[in-house]
């Protein structure tokens, strides 16, 4: 969220077609929490909902670096390439698997996703998360999969592991 940018700004701009989102408090600083999604030893550690995990993980965060994570999900690897589009320091991460690093097109692009952080008062951090499809059956497949219990136990272990971090 940019300093110019509210809440509420944020929610006119959803599209519920093609956009999921929430809004969570995370009981954790903002830095912090802006430093665990932008380490890759911080990703590996929070990224998938368990049991799944975050075999590896490459950040070179600027607009257009790369953003690249393997998955293990039930004995199979999954690669993930992509980039950052926006990074806006402390406040905003937005990346999308559209692309691979220089500007590669994907052969088969799944989202565009958000990451807002906001100081929430008392140490705590308001933490939206959008993810932003191609199509209405795009969202609605992410949603299928459980978008909302999966980046919500996503969202539940960064705090937890940003906490032992304190």
């Amino acid at each position: 969220m940019t300093t110019s940018q509210t809440a509420a700004d944020l929610a006119r701009d959803l599209d519920p077609d093609t956009d999921l989102s929430f809004t969570r408090i995370l009981q954790a600083p903002r830095e912090l929490l802006w430093r665990c999604w932008t380490t890759p030893e911080h990703i590996t550690q929070f990224f998938m909902p368990a049991p799944h995990k975050v075999l590896a993980c490459e950040i070179d965060l600027r607009v257009g670096g790369r953003f690249n994570t393997s998955f293990e999900v039930e004995g199979y690897v999954m690669d993930n390439k992509g980039v950052w589009l926006e990074v806006i320091e402390g406040r905003r991460l937005v990346f999308t698997d559209a692309y691979a690093e220089g500007w590669k097109p994907a052969p088969d692009p799944f989202m565009t996703a958000i990451i807002d952080f906001a100081d929430a008062g008392e140490g705590a951090t308001s933490y939206t998360a959008t993810a932003r499809h191609r199509s209405p059956e795009a969202r609605q497949t992410h949603e299928d999969m459980g978008f909302f219990d999966g980046w919500g136990t996503v969202c539940t272990q960064l705090e937890a592991y940003a906490r032992t971090l304190l």
